[in-house]
């Protein structure tokens, strides 16, 4: 009887899935509850699908018409197309309090924003912010998904802060003040917008 109380005591303590965290308690590495994400992802998403969509249909059309389809032109067709669709599969950046993902096709990078050690700017034909923690994680995001997304911005700046304030961060400081006055700037272009539409100016 002792044995029996003390097992299903123990199983009371650990929850159902035996894994020691209660309700509302995420299992460590979790990250949280997603709290922003990007709002251009599912449209970006089907954009990439329908350009694939379009190469597959417009080259089989083309071999139709020619009459040279067979079933290697097929299947060649078919390969280009889903290489497309990989090349401009967008990726998926989501963040919650102190954490920020980065998930492609294949893979997910993460970080821990309020770690970070370093944030750099890379430039080139696709510019990219590239953050880095002080447990080895490393992620890239596009600039304009930060500038397009005010919630995926504010947790970023919430945890570099957290960061900055706990001496991490000593590297590109001047970097996420040049995305701040970027959205800024963005934000009181669309108030004044929003007030001559209304004649409130």
């Amino acid at each position: 009887m002792e044995s029996e109380r003390r097992d299903s005591g123990g199983e009371r303590g650990h929850g159902r899935d035996g894994s020691g965290h209660g309700p509302g308690h995420p299992p460590a590495g979790g990250g949280g509850p997603v709290l922003a994400e990007d709002r251009r992802w599912v449209h970006d998403l089907w954009a990439a699908a329908f350009c694939a969509l379009n190469l597959f249909v417009l080259l089989h059309v083309v071999d139709l018409c020619a009459g040279d389809l067979g079933a290697a032109r097929s299947a060649l067709w078919t390969a280009l197309a889903l290489l497309l669709f990989v090349v401009l599969f967008p990726p998926r950046v989501t963040a919650g309090r102190h954490w920020l993902s980065v998930r492609g096709l294949l893979r997910e990078h993460r970080v821990s924003t309020d770690q970070l050690t370093q944030v750099a700017r890379r430039d080139g034909v696709a510019q990219r912010i590239v953050l880095r923690d002080a447990r080895g994680g490393r992620v890239e995001v596009d600039p304009a998904t930060l500038t397009g997304n005010p919630l995926l911005w504010h947790e970023l700046d919430l945890g570099a802060r957290r960061a900055r304030e706990n001496g991490l961060l000593t590297t590109g400081s001047a970097v996420l003040q040049r995305l701040a006055d970027r959205i800024a700037r963005m934000e009181s272009d669309t108030a004044r917008a929003l007030f001559e539409a209304s004649d409130l100016r």
